[in-house]
């Protein structure tokens, strides 16, 4: 009988509490999401709010917004951390999570912030960048941009929606970057 291997550690336990997030949400009828997985603007003395600036993109809404983000972050990640280790997908994670945090509570006093589509968006560009040598700039990564963060710009000032087009434009950003500072250099 094969093995059963827990091949992304990162990644994987992520998303495991990323599930126990949501479920914790619906056991404590959204207390949970409000008080400690959702950053917005609130006192600097309240030790949360540190917490917050990275736990958010622990949080979701519903099951249709966690397994959106999970399938996406599931896909790429693995590979990721393969390519790069599970340290540096662990400090894409932190960094995607510390920069959209840090947005939200500085331009949009009165909201909230929950999700992990800020990390979805920086493991996509990631994934356009990893494989692609160490000349130029990879055309996927200008495609997957274009379709990826033109559309988060274009729906950003087209719709009026609860979905944060600034912070997917965020990570893809963050993504695509690191992507370019981990390639090989000559």
């Amino acid at each position: 009988m094969p093995k059963i291997r827990y091949n992304a550690p990162v990644v994987l336990t992520f998303a495991l509490l990323s599930m126990a997030v949501l479920l914790l949400n619906q056991f404590t009828s959204g207390w949970s999401n409000m008080h400690l997985f959702s950053v917005y603007r609130s006192s600097l003395v309240d030790p949360l709010f540190y917490f917050r600036l990275f736990g958010h993109v622990l949080g979701h809404a519903n099951w249709a917004h966690y397994s959106g983000n999970m399938v996406l972050l599931l896909l790429t990640g693995p590979m990721l951390e393969e390519k790069y280790g599970s340290l540096r997908v662990a400090a894409v994670i932190a960094i995607t999570a510390l920069v959209t945090g840090l947005t939200e509570v500085f331009f949009f006093p009165g909201t909230a912030l929950l999700g992990a589509s800020g990390v979805v968006f920086a493991f996509i560009l990631l994934s356009s960048v990893t494989g692609s040598g160490r000349d130029g700039i990879p055309l996927t990564l200008i495609v997957i941009a274009v379709i990826y963060l033109g559309g988060q710009i274009y729906e950003g000032f087209t719709q009026q929606d609860n979905v944060s087009h600034l912070t997917h434009i965020l990570g893809g950003v963050i993504g695509g970057g690191a992507g370019l500072a981990l390639r090989p250099r000559k």
